[in-house]
């Protein structure tokens, strides 16, 4: 699949926002704290992952029924879905000067009934995007950094009516970060994410 920028300018790909909020000194100090221990940017960029994936467990796989989404409340309160748990992953790439993009996947509900917009990340390295998915992992789910072919959470199934989106967004898709904002918990947060783009 060839991924499309949804902008040309790709320094909106390290821009900071009110959701990727990487100018933040919760981001900054985690930024650091990670840049301390790599020799370069690509050892940053998979050690960032690693953080957000591994230490900032997914809201449903804990019971956190808090709602995240900007970045900086992500790493401040340790809990978010993929989408907040993207947002953390891209505010501390563009926090070191790594391009990255948001990119969503529709998939089916574990249980069959209904679809979900998931969210990931793509970064830029060596005139490539490549995507990576933060979520974190559980038994079934085994998604790791890679930038030598994709190692995601999950493969969309086209059976399934399952979908990998090829935009790259340098901002939150405006119907993921609207259901995000206005949930009062992850329960209702799950009544209202959007089913497809």
């Amino acid at each position: 699949m060839e991924l499309i920028q949804n902008t040309p300018d790709l320094s909106a790909y390290l821009a900071a926002d009110d959701v990727v909020d990487h100018d933040h000194p919760v981001v900054r100090e985690t930024a650091v704290r990670l840049a301390r221990d790599v020799s370069d940017s690509y050892a940053y960029a998979q050690a960032a992952f690693e953080f957000v994936r591994d230490t900032i467990p997914h809201s449903q796989d804990s019971g956190d029924l808090r709602v995240t989404w900007r970045a900086s409340d992500v790493l401040r309160q340790g809990t978010g879905i993929c989408h907040a748990k993207a947002h953390a992953l891209a505010a501390l790439l563009r926090a070191e000067d790594i391009p990255t993009a948001l990119c969503y996947q529709r998939l089916a509900h574990d249980d069959g009934d209904g679809h979900a917009v998931h969210g990931l990340v793509a970064v830029r390295f060596n005139g490539a995007w490549h995507r990576q998915d933060p979520r974190g992992n559980k038994p079934g789910v085994d998604a790791q950094f890679s930038l030598e072919g994709e190692r995601l959470a999950w493969s969309p199934d086209p059976q399934s009516d399952e979908v990998d989106y090829p935009q790259l967004y340098a901002e939150p898709h405006p119907a993921v970060i609207g259901a995000l904002k206005a949930a009062p918990d992850r329960p209702g947060l799950w009544k209202t994410l959007p089913t497809a783009l």
